[in-house]
């Protein structure tokens, strides 16, 4: 009785070369559907980023014109830093303020771009509506949809 035990316990020790390859085979396909799909997510961090940085430019500029009695003429991006410190101003790391143009009294436009793929989102307030766009880089899609955020 114990040696027929042993003799069909030996029969299934282990895997064969074919089920091995069956299972890297299904790995694999696994893994080229969904490394695509991963591949892209530090370009959308970084386009988050520089969205948040945008919005932070524009609540700090709203808070510029607070203090200029409701006027944004002046408006600069070191002004913007220094109403509120996490707005860098170069390129050196991260998502950075590019400019701010357009500063009148009504109105002004700040524009932000990521790092890597110098993808731009603007802000821009004139009159009282505020729009939102951007410029996609190299034709990538990225964070920026239409033309707008």
């Amino acid at each position: 009785m114990t040696k027929r035990l042993s003799v069909a316990g030996r029969a299934e020790d282990g895997f064969t070369v074919i089920e091995l390859l069956v299972v890297v085979l299904i790995i694999g396909i696994l893994a080229a559907v969904a490394l695509p799909a991963f591949l892209n997510q530090k370009n959308k961090a970084n386009d988050a980023s520089a969205k948040d940085l945008a919005h932070s430019a524009q609540i700090a500029a709203e808070t510029y014109a607070t203090d200029h009695s409701g006027s944004y003429a002046g408006l600069t991006a070191s002004a913007l830093a220094q109403y509120d410190s996490t707005i860098q101003t170069s390129s050196a790391n991260g998502p950075y303020v590019v400019g701010v143009t357009n500063a009148t009294a009504t109105g002004y436009t700040v524009t932000t771009a990521t790092a890597t793929s110098n993808e731009q989102f603007s802000v821009t307030r004139s009159n009282g509506v505020t729009t939102r766009s951007c410029t996609p880089s190299n034709g990538v899609q990225g964070g920026c949809t239409n033309g707008s955020w």
